[in-house]
């Protein structure tokens, strides 16, 4: 009966190979609400026991002569959908928080290099069992988590906040290759300085990515902003201005609205910035101007506040400002270390008086 079973696995192979991606993706889906919850990081943690241990264990099998070729096989296989459950279950969960948290703007490289790996890890299964291949890709998963799982438990972001996710990266990644050199020395001497550049490559790009304000600036992500004529707080809410002629459809599909301003109206921009419970940050609104004539944008107020982690919704703050100019301008919501959280564009035109205006709630 197992050989029954494990002739028809070799036979579907490619077709349980998708599965195991699948059942990656579902797993995601039904824990990776918050990057803060328990149940996202039990998963996580699972996905890098689950490599730390099958990619070693394939290495050391096939180092070692079977005389039972159906029992190379069925380790083979094993092996091979446990990788591939965890990998799968490592992109589709690292494209799902990213997702949320970037400015497709700024982070696309980034986002389409996520993309491309998790196609490509099924693409390339016929490759999983590769140890160079498996374990560069590895730490490509382990690194990409600890950048937002290492500001959960620090409750801190930044420079050296993500320095050290690559000092707990590099170390779990120093042990596993500790454990392929204890099971199979050979091997390992062979193929280690091959891993060695693959993982090197893997960390110079993230941190270029990080430090060019290319990579998403999770753990925080925007989960609502826009600009309104006024916005002022109330108990248990935000109110916010609009006009009643604009319509909601602009701000959904992500087309910059046109506000139109009579002499001395102000503005404001209004973000929900969801932060791990706990964590303090700074969120500062760069209000910028497109001047025409010189083909460039045009500082004209920083506005920064304090935010604090926790709430569903995300930690809401408004900023205020008298714009002077008409045309283009647009608000960038960033960390305090210039990473893109959101942008807001719109478009100003001047008006002989204000044009009539609705009371809206916030989320």
């Amino acid at each position: 009966m197992p050989h029954l079973f494990f002739a028809w696995v070799q036979k579907y192979e490619r077709h349980l190979s998708a599965f195991f991606m699948l059942a990656g993706f579902g797993i995601d889906s039904l824990f990776f609400e918050r990057v803060d919850l328990w149940q996202t990081h039990a998963a996580f943690a699972a996905y890098t026991a689950l490599c730390f241990a099958a990619i070693p264990l394939l290495h050391w099998f096939e180092t070692r002569a079977v005389s039972d070729a159906s029992a190379y096989v069925r380790a083979r296989l094993v092996f091979r959908f446990a990788i591939q459950f965890a990998l799968g279950g490592f992109w589709s969960g690292l494209v799902i928080f990213y997702g949320r948290s970037a400015d497709v703007g700024a982070s696309w490289p980034f986002l389409l290099f996520l993309v491309l790996v998790l196609l490509g890890s099924e693409y390339f299964a016929r490759y999983h069992e590769r140890l160079v291949f498996t374990s560069v890709l590895f730490f490509f998963a382990l690194y990409s988590y600890a950048i937002f799982a290492v500001p959960v438990y620090t409750h801190t972001i930044g420079p050296l906040t993500f320095i050290l996710s690559g000092v707990v990266a590099v170390g779990i990644f120093a042990l596993f290759t500790a454990f392929l050199r204890a099971l199979a020395r050979e091997r390992f001497f062979a193929d280690i300085w091959r891993i060695r550049a693959g993982a090197l490559a893997v960390f110079l790009v993230l941190n270029v990515f990080y430090f060019t304000n290319i990579l998403p600036p999770l753990p925080l992500a925007a989960s609502a902003a826009g600009v309104y004529h006024s916005v002022w707080r109330v108990p248990g809410a935000y109110l916010a201005m609009m006009e009643e002629a604009e319509s909601w459809g602009v701000r959904y599909l992500g087309f910059a609205p046109t506000l139109h301003l009579a002499y001395g109206e102000p503005l404001s921009a209004y973000s929900a910035v969801f932060a791990p419970t706990a964590l303090r940050a700074t969120i500062i609104h760069r209000w910028q101007w497109y001047d025409e004539t010189k083909k460039q944008w045009v500082q004209k107020a920083v506005i920064a506040y304090q935010i604090v982690g926790g709430r569903d919704g995300g930690y809401r703050g408004y900023s205020t400002i008298n714009p002077g100019e008409t045309g283009k301008w647009r608000v960038a919501v960033e960390t305090s270390d210039g990473r893109l959280i959101a942008r807001l564009p719109f478009t100003i035109e001047r008006v002989a008086a204000p044009l009539a205006e609705k009371t809206i709630t916030l989320k």
